[in-house]
């Protein structure tokens, strides 16, 4: 057989090269032929064949055990979306697979690309409900970009490639493969080879715009007189954060980002309006009804953004850049659709726009900051009790690392605190469940980020609800030392849920109170250190201590109990129905 590249330069020996792989072990060639160095998985019966013949690549693939396979999902799509690449899961079948159905929903909504390789009984047991045998090709089609059952070890090295290919190419997703466990012991019947998958006859994503619609974006954005921009996470994805500062800077055109956006434009950059959706900013919400041009980078008009979708922005024109033609008019119809990776848009955009001044646009923004510094930011910061109030503990976290970590929020209050108050100065800095609004994301997504980007100081903002959710995987931190920072606020709520029945369900608090466990010693008891701040005179210390230490840290924080988020967008209503309280 042909030696493979990877073993030329890893200079393997003659009778390694010669030898006839099984599945399994075609699998973890095909992983090093990819360029894998991380998988984050957890062995069983089905995916056993697998785990022997990893055994022998310890030397070229770090597996990291986790404790429960939905850590695995959401810590592959921690490092995906630090690194760009696709993260990869490896599991066994039945309950194994089934564990990885939220992160797989959670990866398809927010466009992450995740490779997941799962066991299967036999072949010959496929249908019998032989011993953990689930259907996993019908559960996770809805929920994946792409899913295939493998039954032939033949079959593995092109599939592998496949899978890569459509996971990270286009707009990104996780891609599902359920390998039967006779495909992982057999022989292949013929030399292993593998090929990079290019192209699908069957797919293929546009990169490139066409030019016809870039010059009618053009010319519509050439023309507005209050043009307005979204960047949303397309622009993350396709690393297009320097492309679309030029173009701002050039056309002059105010920014907002939508949550998964944050980071894609520096929040102190004067032509940045603030965040848009449910909780974002005042005046970057209430604008949307007073631009006559919208230009949409990379994001899909989600609910969580438009509220009322009939009520939503009727005045304006919309210039859509969006990768996946099927989010083009599925919500907000678009004059001018530019279908293309937004970097390759914005690039050929460049050119074609002429340089502005919008400078009383902007300003027109700055009437509704001062309102929500008054009305929202002013008494989220300022102390009304003892309890520490959440803006106060991002705000200081902000300060203290000048705006230049990357925070992996879980979702609630804590996840909209940590958008409103954390100034994000670098690109990549948010990672955050947006679409599915996953509970439980944040610890295991956090660790993930620390995999794909090491020398970045990551710090997970948690709430005790969410904490509770995933809270073995501090036992994957432990062991893997790597200094993941752990902010937990506490307010013994269920917060945002609490929230809403105190606005809109007459204060009728329906078990949304928690009695929680003595998270300190829990996090000890796996081998991480850490402390509880009840005072708000500590925090500053509290926050050090957490910051300084070179290991896993965990820092509870006891917050205000019923302490509320605004603005607020009540849900099915109007941005111009904003509330700051």
């Amino acid at each position: 057989m042909e030696p493979t590249a990877s073993a030329l330069l890893d200079n393997k020996p003659a009778s390694e090269l010669l030898k006839t792989f099984t599945g399994a072990e075609a699998l973890m060639q095909s992983l090093v032929e990819e360029g894998v160095e991380t998988i984050f998985g957890y062995p069983g019966g089905a995916i056993m064949p697998v785990y022997d013949a990893l055994y022998d690549y310890q030397d070229r693939i770090n597996h990291i055990l986790v404790r429960h396979e939905q850590g695995a999902a959401h810590a592959a799509e921690g490092f995906a979306r630090i690194t760009g690449r696709a993260g990869v899961c490896l599991v066994t079948s039945g309950p194994g697979a089934t564990n990885l159905v939220t992160g797989i929903a959670d990866a398809l909504i927010d466009s992450t690309p995740m490779v997941c390789l799962i066991g299967q009984v036999g072949k010959k047991l496929l249908g019998t409900d032989a011993f953990q045998e689930t259907d996993v090709i019908g559960i996770t089609m809805p929920i994946s970009k792409w899913n295939y059952q493998i039954t032939s070890a033949d079959e593995i090295p092109e599939i592998i490639s496949k899978a890569f290919y459509i996971a990270q190419s286009g707009r990104p997703g996780p891609v599902v493969i359920d390998i039967t466990k006779n495909a992982q012991q057999e022989l292949m019947t013929k030399p292993f080879h593998y090929k990079r998958c290019q192209r699908i006859i069957s797919y293929h994503p546009r990169m490139v715009p066409k030019q016809e619609q870039l010059e009618k974006a053009a010319d519509l954005i050439n023309k507005a007189k209050r043009p307005y921009l979204f960047a949303g996470h397309g622009v993350l994805i396709s690393r297009a954060e320097q492309e679309l500062k030029i173009f701002v800077e050039k056309t002059g055109i105010p920014v907002a980002t939508t949550l998964l956006g944050q980071s894609s434009f520096p929040s102190d950059h004067p032509l940045h309006t603030g965040w848009l959706g449910m909780h974002g900013s005042y005046g970057s919400n209430v604008m949307t009804d007073h631009c006559d041009l919208i230009i949409a980078v990379g994001m899909r008009f989600d609910d969580r953004v438009t509220g009322d979708a009939s009520r939503f922005a009727k005045q304006a024109k919309v210039v859509h850049i969006e990768i996946d033609p099927s989010e083009i008019d599925k919500i907000i119809k678009a004059e001018a659709p530019v279908v293309g990776d937004a970097k390759e848009a914005l690039i050929r955009l460049l050119p074609l726009v002429h340089q502005k001044d919008h400078s009383a646009w902007r300003n027109e923004f700055r009437k509704y900051d001062l309102v929500e510094e008054e009305k929202v930011n002013q008494r989220a910061l300022a102390p009304s009790t003892e309890k520490v109030k959440m803006a106060e503990v991002i705000d200081l976290l902000s300060k203290k690392t000048n705006g230049e970590a990357v925070l992996v929020a879980d979702v609630g209050q804590h996840q909209m605190m940590a958008s409103n108050f954390y100034e994000f100065k670098r690109p990549h800095s948010m990672i955050t469940s947006g679409g599915l609004g996953t509970m439980g994301y944040a610890l295991p997504a956090a660790f993930g980020a620390k995999v794909g980007d090491p020398s970045r100081e990551v710090i997970a903002i948690i709430g005790d609800g969410c904490f509770q959710m995933t809270i073995q995987e501090l036992g994957t931190i432990a062991q893997n030392k790597l200094p993941v920072k752990i902010i937990i606020l506490n307010n013994n709520y269920l917060g945002m849920v609490r929230q809403w029945q105190q606005l809109f369900f007459e204060r009728r608090y329906s078990f949304v109170e928690l009695q929680n466990p003595d998270f300190i010693t829990i996090g000890k008891g796996f081998g991480v250190d850490g402390h509880t701040c009840n005072h708000r005179e500590d925090l500053s210390a509290s926050l050090d201590t957490l910051l300084l230490s070179d290991k896993p840290y965990l820092l509870e924080i006891i917050v205000e109990k019923e302490e509320n988020v605004f603005p607020m967008v009540p849900a099915g209503a109007s941005v111009a129905d904003i509330r700051l309280e």
